[in-house]
């Protein structure tokens, strides 16, 4: 009597082993590298030169601004010694004054910048999820993975995805 629970359960585990294998063959695992997508798909193309064309202009302004600061300061650098102590003094805080106005500027346009291109690299990555479930759907897949430690190539669907990407605009 106090061996029957054993039994059974060792029992049920058996018939449960022998019956694992038929239904994961029936299983099917994909996976989606969403670097790749991002670097190679078209939409993803599109969006970074949708980014670079509308911060360039942004971009060349703090670039010729920075140019602009270093001159100045190695300007006085090589005319300090001969400036009056005032004229010193009215220099570098003029010299800090344009560093100080130079980091925001930088700081706004990062910010700015990386706030663009999540919102860009968000409406890729909607569109390449819906292309994902569409193929997942027609090739009747039961799980679609987007981060692995380790997939085996022939899981892999990124190609097939990037395809419909493209061929979708």
């Amino acid at each position: 009597m106090k061996y029957l629970p054993r039994l059974l359960l060792v029992s049920f585990l058996g018939v449960l082993g022998s019956l694992a294998p038929a239904a994961a063959q029936d299983f099917r695992v994909g996976f989606v590298n969403t670097d790749r997508i991002f670097r190679e798909a078209n939409t993803a193309k599109a969006a970074q030169a949708k980014l670079e064309q509308e911060f360039s202009r942004r971009e060349k302004e703090l670039n010729d601004l920075g140019t602009a600061l270093k001159t100045a300061s190695e300007r006085f650098e090589r005319e300090a010694p001969t400036l009056s102590e005032a004229q010193r003094q009215q220099r570098q805080r003029q010299i800090v004054d344009q560093d100080r106005d130079f980091q925001r500027k930088r700081r706004e346009f990062q910010e700015d910048l990386n706030a663009r291109k999540n919102e860009e690299l968000q409406s890729v990555l909607d569109r390449a999820n819906r292309v994902v479930k569409q193929v997942a759907e027609q090739e009747k897949y039961d799980l679609i993975l987007q981060e692995a430690v380790y997939i085996n190539p022939r899981h892999d669907i990124t190609d097939k995805v990037i395809r419909a990407l493209n061929a979708a605009r």
